[in-house]
């Protein structure tokens, strides 16, 4: 069974893959501070708690875009489990299917949502991220990562716009009745909610002029089902995305 880890700015997400399919899945707020020891109280009341994970793990792969709790993570992994760890990182990157840009700035995230992107699409494809950041990572034909857009993220936004404005509140974060918002609740949701997918929507539109092409649009994150139903070219969405690209690409490294 494969351990999978994708360590984000808010949330940690983890499943478990039994070579089929996935069979669980969990999600915990990223805190930095956390020592080894009480994640590793938490994976293991987690992993333990229907089935015996721990037992079972043959495979673990990793992936985080906060530097501070790797070790802490790679500690933890050391005490629970006796399989030693794949860490995504830039060293493995010539052993996938991927040509990376500027493979020391890239999030390993987006090169875990770029392998399951290409993999499912074989073709030109972006995907957006709707997590902390806002991200649209764009991917040729021929598995070229051709470029990332990045904006803040939604609750990023609306978190920076509520906290330092007295008079707004902190709002639920779906469509309005209308983009005339007749309340403050409704007037917030016009403009973060219908204006991000207008964002969406245009920097796609911008992508399709300059490749002269039209990708495949597949969205994950947080907030994908909340922004697919209302922009004109996300089909699909995926909230295993990330998971599934650290599968594949666990099948591409030998550790």
């Amino acid at each position: 069974m494969l351990l999978a880890i994708d360590i984000g700015n808010s949330n940690i997400v983890f499943g478990i893959h039994d070579s089929e399919k996935w069979v669980h899945e969990w999600r915990i707020l990223t805190v930095p501070d956390k020592t080894a020891d009480e994640y590793e109280v938490i994976f293991r009341s987690l992993l333990t708690n229907t089935v015996d994970y721990v037992e079972k793990v043959d495979r673990i792969v990793v992936s985080s875009v906060v530097p501070q709790l790797l070790r802490a993570f790679t500690e933890m992994l050391d005490s629970l489990f006796t399989v030693k760890p794949l860490i995504v990182g830039p060293e493995i990157y010539p052993m996938l299917p991927l040509k990376v840009l500027n493979p020391y700035e890239i999030g390993t995230d987006l090169i875990a949502n770029s392998m399951a992107a290409y993999k499912r699409f074989g073709s030109l494809c972006t995907v957006v991220d709707f997590g902390t950041a806002l991200t649209l990572t764009t991917i040729s034909d021929e598995g070229e990562i051709l470029g990332v857009s990045i904006a803040p993220g939604l609750k990023t936004a609306i978190k920076s716009l509520t906290g330092n404005t007295a008079q707004l509140p902190s709002v639920h974060l779906t469509p309005p009745p209308s983009v005339l918002g007749e309340n403050t609740v409704h007037a917030l949701q016009s403009g973060v909610v219908l204006g991000y997918s207008g964002l969406v929507d245009h920097l796609i539109d911008l992508l399709r002029n300059e490749l002269g092409n039209s990708p495949e649009v597949i969205a994950t994150g947080g907030l994908a089902n909340v922004l697919a139903p209302i922009s004109r070219y996300i089909r699909v969405v995926d909230q295993q995305l990330t998971l599934e690209g650290l599968r594949l690409i666990s099948d591409c490294v030998t550790v």
